[in-house]
């Protein structure tokens, strides 16, 4: 029978992480070392990920908890009126109803590739418990979204096929993720561990792709779009619950861009001119796959948008995410044409927008019970 500690050796947790694992559990009875704040690290740890405490990342304790107090489920939201409108002839245009359906063809698995990209990649390269444990919440977020479109997608009484297989059918949805799977193979192949310089900057480069440019960038035409639909008072169940993704995947973007530039603050050497400049292509690259889904999605002007004033909104957020992790903006002078987005980004949850509903939200500890 094994014992646990040949037990842990064998799990695949990646080198930093694995390490943190087993020194302790290798180390003879009488002669454990208590964790030091100061010798925790974001990558190629080598103190217990057992232990959260003592915090050295506060910042991601925080951003933890701020995601559990923003907690929400789809089946809370009604689809009532969402159903009548979409039933009804005359309710929505093509050009709506192509929005819609792009819109969820993206959607219902780009949260999948999300939460695979954490649970079987990057959480087993982080050695911090403090972010291991929003890691774990940002999982499960990525689970309440896919259940959010599916539910919106069954509500609607969508042909299931079509959306599902969307990014494989759809060129300018395979084109977004054809981008962003070489990055999740990277960090989910079991042979790939942390701990040398050109690791480090694999990891580090996925982390960028996927806080600042699949959550950063390639969510906003479609948020931009349902969120349009919602201020005309369409389709205003599935638009809360956009909503709160959009509130979800700000905080996600947020957490990522500050892992980011803690590695970068512990690993200044990765940090190269080579390196930063690979990431601007990159940055590039993902402005125009969006631009085309922009265009694909909205092929004529329709809720008073275009595709060229897409192409403005997302120079804007790029020089945004680029600023946020210390690299010089790459379209200056670009503005954003939909400043009422930033307003749904800061919106408080109990508040109810779209006139679909009024709910009190309250955490388990808040609850009462008489």
């Amino acid at each position: 029978m094994q014992s646990f500690e040949q037990e842990v050796n064998d799990l695949d947790l990646g080198a930093g992480a694995s390490g943190a694992l087993t020194n302790q559990a290798s180390v003879p009875p009488g002669e454990f070392q208590r964790v030091a704040v100061e010798d925790k690290r974001v990558i190629n740890g080598q103190t217990d990920v057992n232990q959260l405490v003592p915090f050295k990342y506060k910042w991601a304790w925080e951003k933890y908890l701020a995601a559990c107090a923003n907690h929400w489920m789809p089946q809370e939201i009604p689809m009532s009126r969402d159903i009548a409108l979409w039933k009804d002839a005359r309710g929505l245009s093509e050009d709506e109803r192509r929005v819609v359906k792009r819109n969820l063809g993206f959607f219902v698995t780009a949260d999948s590739l999300a939460a695979n990209n954490i649970v079987l990649g990057t959480y087993r390269h982080i050695t911090a418990p403090e972010c291991r444990q929003y890691l774990l919440r940002q999982a499960f977020e990525e689970a309440i979204h896919t259940h959010a479109y599916q539910y919106i997608v069954e509500s609607l009484g969508l042909d299931e096929g079509e959306v599902f297989n969307a990014y494989r059918e759809i060129p300018s949805i395979r084109a977004k993720d054809e981008f962003l799977i070489p990055f999740i193979e990277t960090l989910t192949d079991p042979s790939f561990c942390t701990g040398t310089p050109a690791s480090d900057q694999k990891l580090l480069r996925s982390l960028i792709v996927f806080a600042c440019l699949m959550e950063g960038l390639f969510f906003y035409v479609g948020f931009t779009q349902i969120l349009a639909l919602g201020r005309q008072n369409k389709m205003t169940g599935a638009a809360e619950q956009y909503q709160y993704i959009l509130r979800d995947e700000s905080m996600h973007c947020n957490f990522g861009i500050d892992l980011i530039n803690q590695i970068k603050l512990e690993n200044p050497h990765l940090w190269t001119p080579e390196f930063r400049e690979e990431v601007q292509e990159l940055v590039r690259t993902a402005v125009n796959l969006e631009y085309r889904y922009a265009e694909d999605t909205m092929p004529r002007g329709v809720l008073g948008l275009n595709a060229p004033m897409f192409k403005e909104y997302l120079r804007y957020i790029a020089n945004r995410r680029c600023q946020q992790i210390g690299i010089e903006p790459l379209f200056p002078g670009s503005s954003n044409p939909f400043p009422w987005m930033s307003e749904m980004i800061d919106l408080k949850k109990e508040k109810n927008f779209f006139e679909t509903r009024v709910t009190e939200y309250q955490t388990g500890g808040a609850l009462s019970w008489d």
